[in-house]
């Protein structure tokens, strides 16, 4: 897994936010021999265009958690898009492919971008997806996993080579305050889809934007906090938990502190805050 971009809401470049990144959502997964799976595209994805160009592979598939513009801002400056070489397929939540093509379409349209997404010169396929229909991609496998966003998100389980990721972003909690797992009782229904799918992963990133306190004062936001994600995925027997999608006040500095809170991982499940630029081995 590579992070090309980690914030939410919107893109903050600036002396604050060197260290862990100012881009919004962009995260790639790949398995070596095999074209990249490219989960959201915000601004981030444009540095990831740029590089895919110094690889061999020339079929990527990008995965929409939801149409909303911090993860898609990027799409029409991802490079790939405008080389005939490249063949680029998009998968978001919708009930058709028909329908992905137009909610992007709504975004390329002339008017709040000077291109219309006809004109895009690479050949792309549009598909849909629907939450807990698993799909195949190359040597790829992934489950789409139902959020909870207004407006609706879907988060994706990637397995391949032997391995398990999952990117959940953008989410609240699954349960109400006080119950659930994080409130110390049983899984909600809601939580145990969740856990079931992300069960064992080798790593997942979640929308942790908020502490606790924020979360409280902000719970129709659709955005959630690092408690909430350790306890859920404590459930699951993950071992690595990243924290992501950032709040765009949050400096590098109280994203240190952040890092350094939760350095010592929870019940032997590793915890740390996901930066932008960096690669996570799983093989190792």
């Amino acid at each position: 897994m590579r992070f090309w971009g980690v914030r939410g809401s919107i893109a903050v470049p600036g002396a604050q936010t060197q260290r862990y990144g100012g881009n919004t959502s962009c995260v790639e997964v790949q398995l070596a021999g095999e074209g990249p799976l490219v989960i959201d595209a915000g601004t981030g994805v444009r540095a990831l265009g740029q590089e895919l160009f110094s690889r061999p592979e020339r079929e990527v598939t990008m995965l929409f958690t939801h149409f909303h513009l911090d993860h898609v801002f990027g799409f029409p400056f991802f490079a790939a898009l405008f080389a005939p070489s490249f063949r680029v397929n998009v998968v978001a939540p919708t009930f058709t492919p028909e329908a992905t093509r137009d909610r992007l379409g709504r975004y390329l349209n002339g008017v709040l971008h000077p291109l219309r997404v006809h004109e895009l010169p690479a050949p792309i396929d549009y598909g849909s997806c629907r939450p807990g229909r698993s799909f195949e991609r190359g040597a790829y496998r992934v489950t789409p996993v139902q959020l909870n966003h207004p407006g609706g998100a879907c988060g994706y389980v990637i397995e391949g080579g032997g391995k398990k990721v999952a990117h959940l972003t953008d989410t609240s909690p699954l349960s109400r305050p006080g119950e659930g797992v994080a409130g110390g009782g049983r899984p909600t229904g809601r939580e145990l889809a969740v856990i079931n799918a992300i069960k064992g992963a080798d790593y997942v990133a979640i929308d942790t934007m908020f502490s606790e306190e924020e979360y409280l004062e902000k719970m129709t936001w659709g955005h959630g906090y690092p408690e909430y994600a350790a306890a859920l995925c404590r459930e699951a027997e993950v071992k690595c938990l990243g924290l992501f999608h950032h709040a765009p006040d949050a400096t590098d500095d109280d994203l240190d502190r952040l890092a350094a809170h939760w350095s010592g991982g929870l019940d032997g499940m590793r915890v740390v805050v996901a930066r932008e630029g960096e690669d996570v081995d799983l093989s190792g």
